[in-house]
């Protein structure tokens, strides 16, 4: 299992003030488990990995299969949790330069940004391509994947005709209603369902996240397995001391409280630059309302201690950190000996370069702690699908639980709807 340690973040606060807590959070979980709090109708998430079903992996598989027998790349259309989930996972399972060999499957995106030269330009690189899309919206009128679906589709049905096209859609939506639904019952898209009481950043486990991250190769079977490992692990059965879901909300919240008011999510690993974006919407969006919350941040060290490093050593004390490790690299690369030694790195010289990686790591944690820096670090035992099902779902859980001890709504977004309101208005859309 993945761990929790949470000592190196004691000092701004005591441990016997986090386990003071440990009666509201099991309350918070309980009041998850029984659908007695806010937004108890937005809790389908809750039991996915226990409850997916062999017939529904197989069926993913399938339709993954089937994209990937036909097409060089395959367009993920989507926004928000509609695709950060499957990019998330996709990337850190993933060879960094998997794209540069020719493998396919490519996953590319669409949908989660309005830029006109980046839609021009995947337009013309995927002319003369044979491509798919996937697309994910459970209205099909959400602004950015409803435009950028529009000009694929016009694209794909011109290079191979509108029946091969439908073969290479598949819709991703509600069971029985919205535009998206209506077309691909008209088209005859296969398609599978967004459940109603799934949120959008909560449904990574779903075939949201689950057929795209199929597509590329990964396990889904894997990710699943490990998410019902934390599903058990951080049930509301399980005691606070026990329980690192109940322990990781109620340490954020006491540390808010002291008047640290953002979490910098950091890593030490590149391929988790995207889980870092997955969480920074998963708890601004849950937490972020009422006038409260705590800002979420990310950092991808080493790199970023050579830009945001300083800000964070030195700068106002209003944050916290919380570091994902992962124990065990995928592969072995050690420092080679130089006879010249002109850089004098052969103090490395025979060590492997991730124990160099670790002590920036644990060098960093005693700068940061040592700076009023509380220290959050959960650590992988290596980075695999059923890891990472682990870790995503501890995020879920913990999300759930930490935005009832905040008193907020963690599963609504009201905020999200001002922008577009004054963007349909600017653009004369009927009824704005």
């Amino acid at each position: 299992m993945i761990t929790l340690d949470i000592n190196k973040a004691l000092g701004t606060i005591t441990k016997e003030q986090v386990y003071a807590q440990a009666c509201n959070a099991d309350a918070c979980n309980k009041a998850l488990e029984n659908k007695t709090g806010k937004g108890s109708d937005f809790l389908g998430w809750l039991h996915l990995p226990s409850s997916t079903t062999d017939a529904e992996i197989i069926d993913i598989q399938a339709t993954a299969n089937h994209l990937r027998s036909k097409c060089e790349i395959v367009v993920v259309i989507g926004i928000g949790g509609s695709y950060l989930g499957a990019k998330a996972v996709i990337d850190a399972l993933s060879g960094s330069f998997d794209f540069l060999e020719n493998k396919k499957p490519l996953i590319v995106y669409a949908g989660h940004l309005i830029g006109e030269d980046y839609l021009y330009e995947l337009s013309n690189y995927l002319e003369k391509k044979s491509f798919g899309i996937i697309n994910i919206s459970k209205s099909g009128t959400t602004t950015e994947p409803a435009l950028a679906f529009r000009i694929l589709k016009k694209r794909l049905e011109e290079a191979v005709g509108k029946d091969e096209a439908r073969k290479r859609i598949i819709a991703v939506t509600d069971k029985t209603r919205g535009a998206l639904r209506t077309l691909a019952t008209k088209e005859g898209y296969k398609t599978y369902v967004i459940p109603d009481d799934v949120g959008g950043r909560f449904s990574v486990l779903t075939p949201v996240g689950l057929l795209p991250i199929a597509v590329a190769g990964i396990d889904i079977k894997q990710l699943i397995a490990g998410a019902a490992d934390m599903e058990k692990a951080t049930g509301s059965d399980v005691k606070f001391e026990n329980n690192p879901a109940e322990i990781y909300a109620a340490i954020r919240n006491e540390i808010y409280k002291s008047g640290k008011k953002i979490e910098i999510l950091a890593n030490f690993n590149p391929k988790l630059h995207y889980v870092s974006e997955w969480w920074k919407q998963l708890y601004g969006e849950s937490e972020g309302k009422d006038n409260k919350g705590i800002f979420p941040a990310s950092v991808d060290f080493t790199s970023d201690l050579h830009s945001m490093g300083q800000w964070i050593q030195e700068g106002e004390r209003s944050i916290f950190e919380t570091v994902i490790s992962i124990a065990t690299p995928q592969y072995t690369v050690e420092v080679p000996f130089d006879e010249q030694d002109l850089d004098g790195l052969n103090f490395m010289a025979g060590k492997r370069v991730d124990y160099v990686n670790k002590m920036a790591e644990l060098g960093t944690q005693m700068a940061h702690v040592d700076g009023g820096v509380p220290n959050i670090r959960i650590e992988l035992p290596e980075l695999n699908a059923c890891y990472l099902g682990q870790l995503l779902y501890f995020f879920e859980k913990a999300c759930g639980i930490s935005g009832y001890m905040s008193g907020v709504n963690p599963f609504n977004q009201p905020g999200v709807e001002a922008y577009k309101k004054n963007m349909f208005s600017l653009l004369n859309k009927p009824g704005y």
